[in-house]
């Protein structure tokens, strides 16, 4: 049996999601059901939006695939932090699913080196996969030669959400530039009575602290974070932690999780939310699967403060776990989850562009029109909590990090864990 990394979280109750057979899908095949048949996709894609966009991918893969049977395995919370720990059980177990969803980039790292995935090479030389993803996309999810995953999708990081009613109501001209006027904004806010900044979550305020690092530092200086040897003390990531703080301070009271969050500024009690443009999806989708809000009317977005001309990209893609019962069925999977028919069922539900260049873009309007423009002319810098430049040991060292600082409020306490965590990663 392998042994590998377990995330830092009460696993317990995770595990007793792990036997009833995921949090907020299918619960599994009849009694009488050949094993052969059914495929196991493992996701956290719960929420209105991602849960609609896989929706419409399995449609399609059952269509395609008349003689499998979908078995939706998503585990529901924490951006994944959940699902990815209830999988390092299963993995830990030799039980893999037969394809699980894992972010391009460090994130797979853990279970490359532990042997847990097979290449997916094969199918790139099939389907011609090379010519259709970016170049970028392809050297993150490769490692010595070898592909591991199969990318669906393109997701914005840094995007702050607001509200133009709870703006124009506070005397805010509109979405503030840089850190110092975001700052300026929230205090005209908080005057008004109106939430300034709505959270979610732990993990969400590590999805805010990476926009405010970058927002500080700027896109060389973030990316250099990521470099073996970084140093995680000097005065630029102190001011960029102090501004942290400072904007934590205008907080509201932390929601259960980032739907909840965003949906106190599409209501009108909050003013700005920062989160990745899956929120779009929640946002707009009709009410059976989103909230059903006009945007420019309800809610709006801008890159969030001092990031524009930066693209902080993340990309979700499924795997094939070696040891899957149903190998076959999950290479029908990927294949669904390459495909262009696949891509653009999924992503304008999802709130997402495509992986592929060749998508069709009359399907993406409105802020996916915008996503679309800004991924091809945008510096590009890779999420911290989504996977991009930290591996999994290196996140949860983090996302400590920002938990003890939710409670204490500690800039210095703050960059030191960080510091550590950088240099626990080196070794």
């Amino acid at each position: 049996m392998r042994r590998r990394w377990m995330p830092a979280v009460a696993l317990v109750g995770l595990l007793s999601l792990a036997a009833c057979g995921g949090g907020g899908g299918d619960q599994g095949a009849t009694g009488g059901e050949s094993a052969s048949r059914q495929v196991e996709v493992y996701s956290w894609w719960t929420g209105p939006g991602e849960a609609d966009g896989l929706k419409a991918m399995r449609g399609i893969f059952e269509k395609q695939n008349p003689d499998l049977t979908f078995f939706d395995a998503a585990v529901a919370g924490g951006s994944g932090n959940n699902a990815r720990a209830v999988l390092a059980a299963k993995l830990q177990a030799d039980t893999p699913p037969d394809t699980f969803q894992g972010h391009a980039g460090a994130e797979l790292q853990g279970y490359i080196k532990a042997g847990d995935l097979e290449p997916v090479n094969f199918l790139y030389d099939e389907l011609k996969l090379k010519g259709v993803f970016p170049d970028q996309l392809v050297q993150q999810i490769t490692v010595n030669g070898q592909i591991y995953s199969v990318p669906v999708n393109i997701h914005r990081s840094n995007v702050l959400w607001f509200s133009p009613s709870v703006l124009r109501e506070a005397g805010v001209a509109g979405p503030p530039a840089t850190i110092p006027e975001f700052v300026a904004a929230l205090e005209k806010v908080k005057a008004t009575g109106k939430i300034p900044l709505s959270i979610g979550s732990e993990w969400t305020l590590t999805h805010l602290l990476e926009s405010v690092l970058l927002g500080s530092l700027g896109p060389d200086a973030y990316t250099a974070l990521w470099a073996p040897g970084a140093d995680w003390s000097t005065p630029q990531i102190t001011r960029a932690l102090t501004d942290f703080k400072t904007i934590v301070s205008y907080a509201g009271p932390p929601q259960d999780d980032w739907q909840p969050a965003s949906k106190q500024v599409a209501d009108g009690e909050a003013a700005f939310n920062i989160m990745g443009d899956w929120a779009y999806g929640f946002f707009h989708n009709p009410p059976d699967g989103g909230l059903g809000k006009q945007s420019k009317v309800d809610f709006d977005w801008a890159p969030a403060p001092g990031t524009d001309g930066t693209f902080m990209w993340l990309s979700d893609s499924f795997t094939l776990p070696k040891g899957a019962k149903n190998r076959d069925g999950a290479v029908a999977w990927l294949k669904v989850a390459a495909s262009k028919e696949g891509q653009d069922a999924f992503n304008p539900k999802k709130g997402s562009i495509p992986a592929r260049k060749d998508a069709d873009p009359a399907l993406y309007t409105d802020y996916l029109a915008d996503a679309l423009k800004d991924w091809s002319e945008d510096r590009l810098v890779g999420s911290i909590q989504h996977g991009v430049v930290a591996n999994q040991p290196w996140l949860a060292a983090i996302n400590e990090a920002v938990g003890l600082f939710q409670a204490g409020q500690d800039v210095a306490a703050l960059q030191a864990a960080l510091a550590d965590a950088a240099a626990a990663n080196a070794q």
